[in-house]
C-alpha cells in the first residue's frame, strides 16, 4: 500500500492509524450519559419524569467516583439540574433518549496519549426509533473535544459488541449482520468491526433477530471482565419454549469452545437470572451483567430478589477486587429495555 493510500485509509478508519477500543475497566477521564426527553419515545409524561429521576440517581452515584457529563439541550437543563448533583456537569448537546452506550461516542486510543472517536453511525437500532438528535451525538461530542472521528461506514451500536482491549471482540450476529444496519455479509461486517475498533479477532454467536429493539445486544448477556475472563448471565436450564434461554446456552457453548486473539481459552464466570424480580413484565430487562465499571467502583443493578441480588454482588466483588460494588434499583431503565451499561459511556484517560 502506498503512503498516500495508507493516509487515506487512516483518515477513514481507526485500525490503520493504530487506534483501538480499550478495556472498560481501565482508568476513565469521565462518564457520558444522556437525558431522555423525546415524547414520541416516552409518551407517558409521568413515567418520563420517573425515568429521568433514575438517570439522575445513576449519574449522581457515578459522580462520587469519577466526573460525569449528562448531555441534553439547553431547554431541559433547568429542570434536570434540580435532580442532578452539583458534581454532575451538563453539556448543551441535544438528545432524544437515554442510551448513551449506543448513540454516544466510542473513544479509541493509541497507547501513546492519542484519543479519537470511532463512529458507529447509530440509526435507532435499524430505524426502529426516532433518533434525529441521538444520531448526531457522537460527532457533536467529538467536535466539542476537538477529536478526530474515524468512520468506515459501519452501522451499529457499542452495546452490540464487547471488547477486551487486547484484540478480541465478541458479538451477536443478530445485531450486526442484519439489513436494517448493514446490507452485507458477515465477513464484510466482521472486517469493518475489526477496523473500527482496532481488534484482531471476533467471536460471533447467533443471537436473536427481532425479539427486542436491539436485536439482542451482547452486553445484556456476556461481558469481558478482563482479557481471558468473560462473565455471562445464565438461566438454570434451557427452556425449549424460550428463545432467550436457548440463545444464552448457545452463546455460552460458543465462548467455551473459543479462543481469544492470543490463542487462549476463556475463563467463564456465570451470574444467575433473578427468580423473583420486582417487575415481572415479559419485556423487562433484568440483567446483572449490564453493569458499569468506573474508577474505583462497579455500578450494578438489583432487582428485588434477595438471593440472586446477593449472589450477583458477591460475584462482582470477586471479579473486581479493590472496587466498591454499588447496587441500585434502576427498574425504570429495565422497563424501557436496557440497563446501567446501556445508559453510560466511558471516556478513557490517556
Amino acid at each position: 500500500m502506498s503512503s498516500a493510500s495508507f493516509a487515506g485509509q487512516a483518515r477513514r478508519t481507526a485500525l490503520p492509524a493504530g487506534f483501538y477500543l480499550p478495556e472498560e475497566a481501565g482508568r476513565h477521564l469521565r462518564t457520558f450519559m444522556q437525558w431522555p426527553v423525546n415524547r414520541t419515545v416516552h409518551t407517558d409524561g409521568v413515567f418520563l419524569q420517573i425515568l429521568q429521576g433514575t438517570i439522575a440517581q445513576l449519574a449522581n452515584t457515578i459522580s462520587e467516583f469519577e466526573p460525569v457529563v449528562v448531555l441534553m439541550a439547553n431547554e431541559h437543563q433547568g429542570m434536570a439540574r434540580k435532580k442532578l448533583s452539583a458534581k454532575v456537569e451538563i453539556w448543551d448537546i441535544a438528545t432524544d433518549d437515554l442510551w448513551c452506550r449506543d448513540s454516544g461516542p466510542s473513544f479509541v486510543v493509541d497507547g501513546k496519549g492519542g484519543l479519537a472517536v470511532t463512529q458507529l453511525n447509530f440509526n435507532g437500532w435499524g430505524n426502529k426509533q426516532v433518533h434525529s438528535n441521538d444520531g448526531q451525538i457522537a460527532r457533536r461530542v467529538a467536535e466539542r473535544l476537538g477529536l478526530t472521528v474515524y468512520d468506515n461506514g459501519l452501522t451499529g451500536e457499542a452495546g452490540g459488541v464487547e471488547q477486551d482491549g487486547s484484540g478480541t471482540l465478541i458479538a451477536h450476529e443478530s445485531s450486526w449482520v442484519i439489513a436494517n444496519r448493514n446490507r452485507m455479509g458477515r465477513d464484510k461486517v466482521e472486517g469493518l468491526l475489526l477496523e473500527a475498533l482496532g481488534a484482531k479477532s471476533l467471536i460471533w454467536a447467533p443471537g436473536i433477530k427481532g425479539a427486542d429493539i436491539t436485536d439482542y445486544h451482547i452486553d445484556a448477556l456476556a461481558r469481558f471482565v478482563r482479557p481471558g475472563v468473560v462473565v455471562i448471565q445464565m438461566p438454570k436450564e434451557i427452556d425449549p419454549d424460550d428463545p432467550w434461554s436457548k440463545s444464552a446456552f448457545e452463546t455460552h457453548g460458543i465462548l467455551k469452545a473459543a479462543r481469544d486473539a492470543r490463542g487462549q481459552p476463556f475463563e467463564i464466570v456465570m451470574l444467575p437470572e433473578p427468580s423473583k424480580p420486582r417487575v415481572t413484565s415479559t419485556d423487562f430487562v433484568a440483567s446483572y451483567v449490564n453493569y458499569y465499571v468506573c474508577n474505583g467502583a462497579v455500578i450494578s443493578a438489583e432487582f428485588g430478589d434477595p438471593v440472586t441480588d446477593r449472589e450477583a454482588v458477591n460475584t462482582l466483588n470477586k471479579l473486581y477486587p479493590g472496587r466498591e460494588v454499588v447496587a441500585l434499583n434502576v427498574d425504570p431503565i429495565g422497563e424501557t429495555g436496557g440497563g446501567i451499561h446501556c445508559a453510560t459511556h466511558e471516556q478513557p484517560a490517556v
